[in-house]
């Protein structure tokens, strides 16, 4: 299961819904060995495709080095689906590097790059790929890790 809180679920979504109709790309960094999606990292599509994502290898070099001095982890590796549904496709799947990542996925063919308004349902759905077999599980989303704070303004050390 996939816990992940509201901040960055909304963060997510509006990323997703922002780079429409082009395909977003990000990860959600946590602390090695926790499973705990804490910091937000949208990235560029650097192939500013609707129907391809492709993270900058300078951009994924960086982002790697800067999480591995801060002792983190990719926990969430997300994409979005311009025109399909929110479901990993055989190029998402033989791109999949990260066994212990949950890879999500939101489709904005519905709801396009509108922004969230009450009651207004996206989908986002999450898997894990590992071997090139994908299992999809349960997303939880809390309002907040800690009590009244969020992990985007919390700083763990």
């Amino acid at each position: 299961m996939l816990r992940i809180d509201r901040a960055t679920y909304d963060a997510i979504v509006a990323h997703s819904r922002r780079d429409h109709p082009d395909e977003a790309c990000g990860v959600v960094a946590g602390p090695e060995g926790s499973d705990r999606p804490e910091r937000h990292i949208p990235m560029l599509n650097a192939a500013r495709s609707p129907t391809f994502y492709e993270f900058d290898s300078a951009d994924l070099l960086r982002l790697y080095r800067d999480m591995d001095d801060r002792d983190e982890v990719p926990v969430v590796v997300y994409h979005s689906h311009t025109a399909t549904e929110a479901y990993p496709s055989r190029t998402d799947v033989s791109y999949a590097s990260e066994p212990e990542a949950h890879y999500v996925l939101v489709s904005t063919r519905e709801h396009g790059a509108q922004t969230g308004l009450a009651g207004d349902d996206v989908e986002f759905r999450s898997f894990r790929i590992v071997d090139g077999q994908v299992t999809e599980e349960d997303v939880d989303v809390v309002e907040s890790y800690l009590f009244g704070h969020s992990p985007t303004t919390v700083v763990y050390e």
